[in-house]
């Protein structure tokens, strides 16, 4: 049995229902071949209500009471960091689909690995290269960022302004807003007085939807506008109307990267739920995958000494995912990057770095 704590409810509940989804694809595929260690998977899912308290309780009752044989992690760094030292305190290996902030490879955790490519502050690397490869001439001089009071949110967009900063484009606008922020005329008004030729989220998903509504409503038109996570989910046009048209997002996942893992888990998935699964789906059937490479490896899944087995594996070797080969330093942060993706003809495709590219990235922006 793995147990797991996921925001079903609150603040996080949709990215957090992808995450579920991720979880059982996997768990089907790899009971459809006969389980692990000719075991069934049986996953035990609690709902956090996106609560940081909740999920330690969660992850205190899974280990302690249930007593679970795997854990896999929550949705988001808050919620990853309290119940990483829960694990951490049961000796239990930690695989998270979706704590990339800096904070997390910070905390001396032992047992803990994150399951996708490049930690938060590194999603943005090639966007930054690209701009500051600009002409002066067309290179945006200013920049605005507004980023949800989350250590993800905040590294994806901080880690790009560092490096644009660095690069001379000034940033005009810098608002940090809570995760239960509904109301974002305030602050779009703020972005769209002081005509930043770009802007950029820092956000989940709801939040970025009601901030890019809030700025088409003032008629703001950037030459480059990115917002984490949001782009990725598959409801996203849908809910901004068709102008998506140029907005660009980091991506560690696309569904149609051909390592066979991921020609299968994509044809599982769209099986299972009827439509291709994104990045929050694909992070945690990399968690499954990560967790069961480890288990078959070693050849034991139980609390106890097998625990610290299934740990030293994973650190001296390297898994091969839906994302691409994993591997990690010794504070369990992946070593690779994000690719940027981009709404190109109405639909979402791979802009950057080059030898990944599905499209040429678009820029200037078109206007939405």
């Amino acid at each position: 049995m793995i147990g797991i704590s996921l925001p079903l409810t609150g603040d996080f509940s949709e990215p957090g229902k992808g995450v579920q989804r991720g979880y059982e694809a996997w768990a089907k595929v790899v009971n459809d071949k006969g389980g692990l260690l000719g075991r069934q998977v049986e996953l035990k899912i609690l709902d956090d209500q996106s609560s940081a308290d909740r999920v330690v309780a969660d992850y205190e009752q899974l280990i302690g009471r249930d007593n679970v044989d795997l854990v896999f992690g929550p949705f988001s760094t808050r919620l990853v960091v309290p119940s990483a030292r829960v694990a951490e305190e049961y000796g239990m290996l930690y695989v998270e689909p979706a704590g990339a902030a800096p904070e997390i490879f910070e905390q001396g955790f032992k047992n803990l690995f994150y399951a996708a490519p490049a930690v938060a502050n590194d999603h943005y690397n090639y966007l930054a290269e690209y701009i500051l490869a600009l002409p002066a001439d067309q290179r945006p001089q200013t920049a605005a960022y507004a980023a949800m009071d989350d250590p993800f949110a905040q590294g994806t967009a901080y880690g790009l302004k560092a490096k644009l900063e660095a690069g001379g484009v000034r940033t005009v606008v810098d608002e940090v807003y809570p995760p239960n922020t509904t109301d974002f005329n305030s602050i779009a008004a703020k972005i769209a007085s002081s005509r930043a030729d770009m802007v950029v989220g820092g956000t989940q998903y709801q939040d970025a939807v009601n901030l890019i509504v809030a700025l088409q409503q003032l008629n703001y038109q950037p030459k480059l506008a990115a917002f984490s996570t949001a782009p990725t989910n598959p409801e996203f046009s849908k809910a901004i109307g068709a102008k998506t048209e140029g907005i660009l997002a980091p991506t560690g996942y696309t569904e149609k990267a051909t390592y066979p893992s991921n020609v299968e888990f994509v044809q599982a998935y769209t099986a299972q739920f009827g439509n291709p699964p994104g990045e929050d789906e694909a992070n945690a059937y990399t968690t499954g995958q990560v967790v069961a490479a480890a288990v078959e490896a070693v050849g034991c899944a139980e609390q106890g000494d097998c625990q610290q087995k299934l740990v030293d594996w994973l650190r001296g070797n390297t898994v091969e995912t839906v994302v691409g080969p994993l591997s990690w330093d010794a504070q369990g942060r992946p070593q690779g990057a994000h690719m940027i993706q981009q709404y190109v003809n109405g639909e979402i495709q791979i802009v950057l770095p080059g030898d990944t590219k599905e499209a040429d990235i678009i820029y200037p922006k078109p206007s939405w």
